[in-house]
């Protein structure tokens, strides 16, 4: 009986994380198909691809209007569910800013080709679009752009590549972390997307701007608060009473990004 109530719990635990282990890309990720047909329907942006091994994926790239100089790209890379027509949202804001905007969605997500099997994957995903659209703006601003699980993405890329800024809206130090806060009998080994941005942020030579919500409840601003002290080239702004989602709508995040961008 004794060897019985140790066994079966540990067998229970055991499938549970075997569970865990082969079901990580969907619990992570949410995406969410559109038509090949299917317009935007946004004014100065044409829709562009990038060809990746086994895959195309699929991206929207603003551009200020012709005859209005460019100050440089925000390139950027978005969260963890939906697709570009969800997340390329305040054009108008993009476009007072003089920066152009490159926005891709991930293997399967919206007009993307392919599925995501493995972090590698995703950060080299990130590297060849970024290697694909970066020439055009030489001798011109260049920010990585990373909001919720972009931000893991978004700090890795900026540890391996020239760029004058670095934004994280809503970051997590670790996919490893916030895991293990939920589930805290989940071991770190069987996670397979931890997406350390802890330990990416202090190889990030560029300035570095974090926003983050205080009522953020999906990803806590204690995360942006470890992150902050990791660089000291780190700026931090708070917002109170804003949450995970409604980031974008908040003026003082506007402003305050708007002021970052046009100090570079």
């Amino acid at each position: 009986m004794l060897i019985a109530l140790i066994a079966v719990p540990a067998v229970l635990w055991a499938g549970a994380v075997g569970s865990l282990w082969s079901r990580q890309e969907s619990l992570l990720f949410k995406p969410v198909p559109l038509a090949p047909d299917y317009q935007f329907g946004l004014a100065h942006t044409v829709e562009e691809t990038v060809q990746v091994p086994g895959a195309t994926l699929h991206a929207l790239h603003l551009r200020q209007p012709a005859g209005t100089p460019t100050r440089g790209l925000v390139f950027f890379l978005h969260g963890n569910a939906d697709n570009l027509a969800k997340w390329f949202t305040n054009p108008d804001f993009w476009l007072s800013t003089g920066y152009d905007v490159f926005m891709m969605d991930y293997r399967g997500f919206g007009k993307s080709t392919g599925h995501i099997e493995s972090e590698d994957q995703l950060h080299d995903d990130v590297r060849r679009a970024w290697a694909q659209v970066v020439p055009a703006y030489a001798k011109q601003k260049l920010v990585i752009y990373g909001r919720s699980l972009g931000t893991g993405l978004a700090t890795q890329l900026a540890a391996q590549v020239p760029a004058d800024l670095l934004v994280l809206v809503s970051p997590y130090e670790s996919i490893e972390r916030l895991s293990g806060d939920a589930y805290p009998w989940v071991p770190s080994l069987a996670l397979r997307y931890p997406l350390r941005a802890d330990q990416w942020l202090p190889k990030v030579r560029s300035k570095v701007f974090i926003v983050h919500g205080e009522q953020d409840t999906l990803i806590p601003i204690a995360h942006a608060e470890r992150l902050m002290a990791l660089n000291p080239r780190v700026q931090m702004l708070r917002l109170p009473g804003v949450g995970h989602s409604d980031v974008q709508q908040s003026r003082n995040y506007t402003e305050a990004l708007a002021h970052q961008l046009g100090s570079l």
